[in-house]
């Protein structure tokens, strides 16, 4: 009877350490994007990017699994999920080719990410290939991560891809095609300013501002309207290996 008793007790004393551990699970990634070691540059991108927020979207936790693709010489991305893999016990992949395969075991990752990258493989027609390769890498219940230059509803992919973006409906349809069930999608990295009608495509913006020296014809007039739109409009989508 007595340990009946203290039963609901010791419950109600495992709540209070569930959220504890939950808040040093949080203060991990928060340490991460918030870390010195992160280049200047990069962090002045948080107020476009919204890394902390976009992770915690995706469902990073610790002890991940975690593979970025294509994650590109400045590693973004990569300046916050390494350290933060490092410091919960994860993993950090970074596939920078894929050719015939991810290079991880397939089912062994926890969420792959995919950032600014889909609008290239529709140019390249690997976007199905790629798709693939994700589903099977992840584990069953595993977590796809798309950020990504948003072209309007409706656009042909065919004309809008060179320019740096693809529909909503466009990547959302891809995914599916592979096995990948939506799980949520957010507007955290929205940008109603980004009207997608630059010169240049989405490189007219920051951070890469294209200008003049790429040969891109804007006058300095156009140069400071493109830089007080900030960064592209952008999806941020949560797909879901079933299982």
């Amino acid at each position: 009877m007595r340990l009946t008793a203290l039963a609901p007790f010791a419950i109600v004393l495992a709540l209070p350490l569930a959220a504890c551990a939950q808040s040093q699970e949080d203060a991990a990634l928060r340490a991460a994007v918030a870390s010195e070691t992160r280049p200047e540059a990069d962090r002045a991108r948080d107020v476009f990017r919204h890394p902390y927020e976009s992770l915690t979207f995706w469902g990073l936790e610790p002890g991940q699994t975690v593979v970025e693709i294509a994650p590109g010489a400045a590693g973004w991305w990569r300046n916050i999920l390494e350290p933060y893999a490092g410091a919960t016990g994860g993993t950090y992949v970074a596939v920078d080719r894929i050719q015939g395969g991810l290079g991880v075991p397939e089912g062994s990752a926890d969420l792959v990410l995919v950032a600014r990258s889909i609008h290239n493989w529709h140019v390249a027609g690997r976007t199905d290939d790629l798709m693939g390769m994700f589903f099977a890498a992840l584990k069953p219940g595993g977590v796809l991560a798309v950020e990504q230059h948003r072209a309007a509803e409706g656009a042909d992919a065919d004309v809008s891809a060179p320019t740096g973006y693809v529909s909503e409906s466009y990547v959302i349809a891809a995914a599916e095609k592979a096995g990948f069930v939506l799980d949520e999608r957010s507007e955290i990295n929205a940008n109603a300013k980004d009207d997608r009608d630059h010169p240049c495509g989405v490189w007219t913006l920051p951070p890469v501002r294209r200008g003049p020296e790429q040969g891109c014809q804007i006058t300095p007039e156009q140069r400071a309207g493109f830089d007080a739109i900030g960064e592209s409009d952008r999806m941020t989508l949560r797909f879901r290996k079933p299982g």
